[in-house]
């Protein structure tokens, strides 16, 4: 009987290459990752009946986060009994969390001889000083009882949808998350070291970095920022800069990776997708890495339809779950979801956004 299949999705993997002049080079790449009750496979597509490697879960660890890379955001590190690492990225935080619960899950079961299942039958016991920073960070961002997102300045520049260090605690010590705002500093680092919170500016970025006695600051000038909450640091620029800025300003409302058409070769390459609204914009990024992004797709007053995959439209792909964007300018896109759900979930959100957003 085959392994079941717990989780698949793209992921960006480390890769070692060997050139032609025969050196070994990394690199980071998209992957097409497959969970299992016993090992991750990853291919270089999801179309393809071979994987390119097996990572084997018997006796393996898992380090989440992994901040080894400095500016990737979203990465945890497998490493086997051989001692050999393993490097995944998500896209964004929610992303990494649950495949990191999943695969935690499952090196636990096969330690414990157990089937994985979804649902535990253990009841869970919460003792007073536990916390559970997933849910925390999910209530922290409540967007009516949640910590609010301002655009500060300081110092010549304006940080766009960030709070300060103070609010959090604040926030933590009102909601009675904490009982004194010491704890509260004490959490609010846990969140910091965690991914949950990132720092903005030099203040909290030195102190983050271990130059402060606290790795977090209870300090009105300490700003810190959600990592999938739209943030940006703008200096005082021209009105050209104040218009290109204006795509980012809108609340993200979906992100992920999906597979996209060129408008030119017409080849699939596979692009981390942020969709904000108000205004509503469709960016996308390299996800190997880069911080800014390869292109924008202005969804104000767009159509977006699932295209069956044999549409003389489109050039043919090897996978169903194909929609198309047509924007006000008449431009198409052509995107590929993985399965029928993200492709329904995705075209919904797009729907939304283009009825809302300016």
């Amino acid at each position: 009987m085959e392994p079941k299949r717990i989780r698949e999705g793209y992921l960006v993997k480390r890769l070692f290459l060997l050139s032609l002049q025969g050196s070994v080079f990394n690199t980071w790449k998209p992957m097409w990752v497959v969970l299992l009750e016993d090992g991750i496979e990853f291919y270089k597509k999801k179309s393809d009946n071979s994987p390119k490697g097996m990572i084997p879960l018997k006796g393996s660890t898992l380090t989440s986060p992994c901040q080894d890379f400095g500016k990737r955001m979203f990465v945890f590190k497998i490493t086997t009994t051989k001692q050999q690492d393993h490097f995944f990225q998500a896209a964004f935080l929610e992303e990494r969390d649950a495949w990191v619960r999943d695969i935690k899950k499952a090196i636990k079961c096969i330690e414990g001889g157990q089937k994985f299942a979804r649902k535990s039958t253990r009841r869970s016991i919460r003792l007073p000083e536990t916390v559970d920073l997933g849910a925390l960070y999910l209530s922290m961002k409540d967007m009516e009882k949640g910590i609010k997102e301002l655009n500060l300045e300081k110092d010549k520049k304006i940080f766009n949808h960030c709070f300060t260090g103070n609010c959090v605690i604040d926030w933590l010590v009102s909601n009675k998350s904490v009982r004194n705002r010491q704890e509260g500093l004490m959490i609010a680092s846990s969140l910091l070291g965690e991914g949950y919170l990132q720092p903005a500016g030099e203040l909290s970025k030195n102190a983050a970095d271990g130059t402060a006695e606290n790795p977090f600051l209870d300090n009105p000038d300490a700003f810190y920022y959600f990592p999938d909450s739209g943030f940006f640091c703008e200096e005082n620029s021209s009105d050209d800069d104040a218009i290109l800025k204006e795509e980012f300003r809108g609340v993200i409302i979906k992100q992920g990776c999906l597979l996209k058409q060129g408008h030119r070769r017409k080849n699939w390459k596979v692009r981390k997708f942020i969709l904000r609204e108000d205004p509503a914009y469709m960016h996308y990024y390299d996800p190997a890495g880069g911080e800014d992004p390869l292109g924008a797709i202005h969804l104000r007053g767009c159509v977006v339809t699932s295209v069956e995959s044999n549409s003389d439209a489109v050039r043919k792909s090897e996978e169903e779950n194909l929609f198309e964007i047509i924007t006000a300018d008449e431009v198409h896109y052509f995107l590929q979801a993985a399965t029928p759900k993200e492709r329904t979930e995705w075209i919904k959100a797009i729907q939304v956004a283009s009825r809302t957003g300016k």
